[in-house]
């Protein structure tokens, strides 16, 4: 994989500017997280209560606001291209950032900023106006370039191949957690930095999305829910699968497990350039439904992905937002018998453009079939 580059970061940066001037906004302020190494290719050492802030305005230059014992740090990871406003312990550090922005602006802040900074900004501005990302600009990050697709891609394979080998495994009479270490070391010995989460959810608990893997002993019979992913040159894999210990299927679990494979296709197919992304959701759920299990169904159809695991779009009923070639997300439906087992299916998909062979473009090929483990 290339590196990013400066060029890369800034035309980021003049994107994410011009939707702030769309949005009537006047800038964005990006504290350190996953939307300042997105914006700089900068991660402070540590995440402090030293406000740390990158400022980009709707009109003018970005600037960042950091601690003067961190700025070396700072034009190291940038190569000196991005403008700072240095602050030394004992000044006021919001009295610093406040002579970059608006008296009375409107301004969009990461998700991650801490709510210390941002009442500290209120407190200093007290005629301005802040809101969260995910509320006033959540598709900074949702539409992804070549390059960021190439790193998903890579991701997707790392976990497809990680999973093929945990099916060798022997699961009966393992506890879940002893599973999930397995899927994690796999997950780094296939090429993941970073692992963000093992599920392994046997039997009943497979009716728990959610389930942290425990010390339940697996045993033969049952259907087990695997959910795993993490980062590869920094950007996130995650899937699903659902197995069986031993091939002595019931009638439920073949149909459930039938049932979400083909919810799971349906939204697959529902993804294309000016749907929206509560179509996907739409689609997965009817197909849900119409087999009599709406109410077994109890979340949504899916999640962006890009630097982290979860981010905006959001496959879920209400989101009227349309699907943009380039948008990289899950399509993840599932049924959940409480008491008695859980299936999903969970695929990382990319929209493409128009006129393309296809609508989009599945970046994991692991089966999706039902497979038996021992």
């Amino acid at each position: 994989m290339r590196p990013f580059t400066p060029q890369d970061f800034a035309v980021r940066r003049r994107r994410a500017a011009a939707q702030a001037r769309t949005a009537g906004m006047a800038g964005i302020l990006v504290a350190p997280g996953p939307d300042l190494a997105y914006f700089t290719g900068y991660t402070p050492t540590a995440v402090t209560e030293r406000l740390t802030m990158l400022v980009i305005p709707a009109e003018g230059d970005p600037v960042v606001v950091v601690p003067l014992l961190e700025r070396g740090d700072l034009v190291q990871a940038t190569g000196g291209e991005l403008e700072s406003s240095a602050w030394n312990d004992g000044d006021d550090e919001y009295a610093t950032a406040a002579r970059l922005l608006a008296a009375d602006g409107r301004y969009a802040v990461s998700d991650a900023t801490w709510a210390m900074h941002v009442l500290g900004l209120q407190r200093t501005l007290t005629d301005a106006t802040f809101v969260a990302f995910t509320d006033s600009l959540p598709m900074l990050r949702a539409v992804k370039d070549a390059e960021e697709i190439s790193r998903l891609a890579a991701a997707g394979a790392a976990a497809d191949a990680a999973y093929a080998d945990v099916l060798g495994l022997t699961f009966s009479g393992r506890r879940e957690r002893d599973v999930a270490d397995d899927l994690g070391q796999l997950l780094r010995a296939h090429g993941h930095e970073h692992v963000d989460f093992t599920l392994v959810c046997a039997g009943e608990n497979g009716a728990d999305p959610h389930h942290e893997a425990g010390g339940r002993i697996i045993t033969d019979g049952d259907m087990v829910v695997l959910d795993f992913g993490g980062l590869m040159w920094g950007y996130g894999s995650d899937t699903s699968r659902t197995v069986h210990v031993g091939d002595d299927f019931t009638g439920q679990e073949r149909e459930v497990h039938d049932v979400v494979r083909a919810a799971q296709q349906a939204g697959v197919e529902a993804v294309r350039p000016g749907a929206t992304c509560q179509d996907v959701d739409r689609a997965a759920r009817a197909v849900i439904t119409d087999a009599g299990y709406a109410e077994q169904f109890i979340h949504r159809t899916g999640h962006g992905i890009g630097t982290t695991t979860h981010e905006p779009p959001y496959m879920v009923e209400g989101e009227e937002r349309l699907i943009e070639p380039g948008m990289c997300f899950s399509v993840e439906p599932g049924i959940y018998l409480p008491g008695q087992f859980g299936v999903r299916i969970e695929d990382i998909v990319v929209a493409f453009p128009p006129g393309s062979p296809d609508s989009a473009l599945r970046l994991n090929t692991s089966p999706r079939e039902v497979q038996v483990v021992a």
